[in-house]
């Protein structure tokens, strides 16, 4: 894929994108009344991302998908409604919430889009979580405020062209050279690097031991060219990250953690966002097959009410419920301390696989009309193939199940 040749401007503006007049006619569904299991400081961090989505994103959402452009300038008004980092501490850049508000954030912004949600995820449980759990006082301080705010855009370096479900098989390199490491290497399929400030890297040092590190973006040797050609996530941007010989501070490697321990607990952390993220999307395809089914009519009557077409959406809502107990659950055993790796992997797979489900059951409810930009149906559908896939796919997270239940790793 060809590379910028101009590297892209790091803020848009509102100006940048078509503003639709159309109506964000979404309504929130919750058959099984699961609201009553949140707390009012979990109704009130959604509702203010809730009015903020409706207001600033909706608008311009499909004008950013049509034309694959991130806009850039929604990264403070994420921060101002707390989606960065919702359950890391005030003091350093987070919301000082818990786990649940964390979800219900990720699921409203989801709702929207999933690239917009992937951009929070990144920014939150991918950069701002590793720093705040591995880094030193001094480049927590450094750091973390900015990204919590919205001022620094982070990415984070894990996959790489022939380590993507196989981490450990990483050819990344960092090399001591007296007062900093020289590091080496390239990783692939990168959310937010071309317009990166910064970078959480995992690297092997000289023992192959892997180990975490921030590199700023503007060092020598440091380039992050973008990926074209994406029909999925297009309203978020996507890139690689190279390194030449890229000088990195000792002070900005993570002093006490070794292996691939680290990396995953930062994908844990994401995936939990995930597993509620995908819930957004699945209700507003369900919401708009809904309201379709109930004003679209053939042969004389509301298509929503043939048989085939309320079997359609009964599945639909059963499904949504489910997914969404099970992610109120997780989220109870997160705040306790208590959500294993395999649970949240678990809620990842089972959750993006129901959203993809009810997005392709909506598509056919929609008819030919599920396809345009007229409804958000396709431009879901196109972004849950992706979510399905990343941070570890949907096979991957079977296996992680299966280890789980049996003790036997099929791995390898």
């Amino acid at each position: 894929m060809p590379e910028t040749t101009t590297p892209p401007k790091k803020f848009t503006t509102k100006a940048d994108f078509h503003h639709t007049a159309r109506a964000d006619r979404y309504q929130f569904h919750d058959y099984y009344l699961v609201d009553d299991l949140l707390e009012d400081h979990h109704r009130m961090a959604r509702q203010a991302v809730r009015d903020w989505v409706k207001a600033e994103v909706s608008p311009i959402i499909e004008d950013a998908a049509m034309r694959g452009k991130c806009p850039t300038h929604l990264f403070r008004g994420l921060a101002e409604v707390g989606a960065f980092g919702p359950s890391l501490p005030v003091e350093y850049g987070g919301g000082g919430m818990d786990e649940i508000a964390y979800g219900v954030i990720m699921q409203e912004l989801e709702r929207c889009d999933s690239g917009l949600r992937s951009m929070a995820s990144v920014q939150g449980s991918l950069v701002m979580y590793p720093i705040f759990k591995y880094a030193s006082e001094e480049v927590k301080r450094k750091y973390l405020p900015k990204l919590g705010s919205g001022e620094f855009i982070g990415c984070f370096g894990l996959t790489e062209p022939d380590a993507g479900s196989d981490p450990g098989s990483m050819r990344t390199t960092i090399v001591d050279d007296g007062d900093a490491y020289l590091l080496n290497g390239a990783k692939m399929w990168i959310t937010n690097s071309p317009i990166a400030d910064l970078a959480v890297v995992w690297a092997k040092d000289e023992e192959g031991k892997v180990r975490g590190m921030v590199v700023d973006a503007d060092a020598p040797g440091f380039s992050a060219p973008e990926i074209h050609g994406k029909w999925s996530l297009r309203a978020s941007i996507t890139g690689e990250l190279v390194f030449e010989n890229v000088r990195v501070p000792k002070g900005n490697v993570f002093p006490d953690i070794r292996g691939l321990r680290g990396p995953l607990s930062c994908l844990s952390k994401a995936r939990y966002g995930i597993a509620w993220g995908a819930i957004g999307a699945a209700l507003d395809c369900y919401d708009s097959a809904l309201r379709y089914g109930l004003e679209r009519e053939q042969f004389g009557k509301p298509i929503a009410g043939f048989q085939l077409q309320q079997k359609k959406l009964a599945e639909m809502i059963t499904e949504i419920t489910k997914a969404q107990l099970l992610a109120w659950r997780l989220g109870t055993l997160a705040n306790r301390g208590e959500a294993t790796p395999a649970q949240i992997s678990m809620a990842k797979r089972n959750n993006v696989h129901m959203a993809l489900e009810v997005a392709r059951e909506a598509r056919q409810i929609h008819g030919g009309m599920g396809i345009t930009s007229e409804y958000p149906i396709m431009r879901h559908l196109m972004n849950l193939e992706t979510v399905l896939t990343y941070e570890g796919t949907h096979d991957v997270h079977l296996l992680i199940t299966g280890h789980d239940v049996t003790g036997l790793n099929a791995f390898g």
